[in-house]
């Protein structure tokens, strides 16, 4: 007995610890394979507007690793071209030739349609068109100029219309496509210091919601994104006014705090995959996905809410007209904001003046 004890012993730990191995060994890979590139979108063909940049960038390199053919819309000619170097540098296509940059100003109906004419001459068509455009504007409204809502429509809601009109009749005679129009959460919820922006976005879903309902049995798919908020960098680039700096400080670090925000990468892959499941509509992060569900059922409470928020939220300061980039105003921006941001920016394009 006892010697068979001595064999079956030894023999059961040898198994147990290759049992042990084997079970790390296929965790492994399994996780290996989850982060290995698929190939699900090869030879489709997407436009990104605002695509050298931030989220856009982001969604660039999300298409571009699963083997789209990729068009880069933006109004300047050098963050194009650093996006193309990102992209390479990133590994999310082989060469800068495998991306079309078109410095368009899509705010213009006329570049809208050159942009789409450019991305069909060089590949043939037009697959999937993600509206990503936009600007984003800090303040009380007291210091909001008529100005800002007619640049923020402009730039946020109308950037979207005039290329989505100007893809739609490819699409329409092939029934087939998507239209990804990347909103927010504040398309959902008015959220205070951010007026022209939200009255922009809600815009922007109502324009979104509208085309699903009419374009689904024309075989074209839809996706409405509302994003909460996101670590892109995008905060160097926003207007603020009033007291800008004070409005950058909240900002930015609401915009960069993990637990608060989530990263690009996870927003822009949680979108493509709202593409490949031909998803209606998606929310990103939790926060974003309780207010919007609580806009709809309780919308007295988040008014209510959103009042409260403000309180909180710097008073507007008389004799401090127009409005200041977030670049501009960061000298007294919070440490972790500080570093968080700064990374994120740094990696999306967003570190240099355009």
């Amino acid at each position: 007995m006892n010697r068979i004890r001595s064999i079956v012993v030894p023999a059961a730990a040898v198994a147990g610890t290759g049992l042990l191995f084997a079970g790390a060994a296929a965790l492994v890979l399994s996780r290996a394979v989850r982060r290995r590139p698929s190939r699900e979108l090869t030879d489709q063909v997407v436009v990104i507007t605002g695509g050298s940049r931030g989220l856009g960038l982001a969604l660039a390199e999300a298409f571009g690793r699963r083997g789209a053919r990729l068009v880069l819309a933006a109004r300047s000619e050098e963050d194009l071209e650093r996006a193309q170097a990102l992209l390479v540098q990133h590994r999310a296509v082989a060469r800068e030739d495998d991306v079309l940059a078109v410095a368009a100003d899509l705010r213009r109906p006329d570049e809208a349609e050159w942009l789409i004419a450019e991305a069909t001459n060089r590949f043939g068509r037009v697959d999937i068109l993600v509206n990503n455009a936009g600007i984003i504007t800090v303040g009380p409204v007291e210091h909001q100029e008529i100005q800002d809502f007619h640049e923020a429509i402009d730039a946020n809601f109308f950037t979207s219309v005039h290329c989505t009109l100007s893809v739609l009749p490819q699409m329409m005679r092939r029934r087939s496509g998507t239209i990804v129009n990347i909103a927010s959460i504040g398309g959902k919820v008015a959220i205070p210091h951010l007026l022209a922006y939200t009255a922009s976005k809600f815009a922007a879903v109502g324009f979104s919601e509208g085309l699903h309902a009419e374009l689904r049995a024309k075989g074209v798919h839809v996706l409405t994104v509302c994003p909460g908020l996101m670590r892109t960098g995008s905060h160097l680039a926003a207007q603020f006014s009033g007291d800008a700096t004070r409005e950058y400080r909240w900002f930015s670090l609401a915009a960069n705090l993990p637990g608060v925000s989530t990263s690009a990468a996870h927003a822009a892959e949680r979108i493509v995959r709202g593409v490949l499941r031909r998803e209606t509509e998606i929310a990103i992060t939790p926060q974003a996905v309780v207010l919007a569900r609580t806009a709809h059922l309780a919308p007295s409470l988040t008014a209510r809410a959103m009042s409260l928020a403000n309180r909180v939220l710097p008073p507007g300061i008389e004799g401090t007209p127009g409005s200041r980039r977030g670049a501009e105003v960061r000298e007294r921006e919070l440490l972790p904001a500080k570093l968080i941001g700064g990374a994120a920016a740094r990696r999306h394009n967003q570190t240099r003046d355009t």
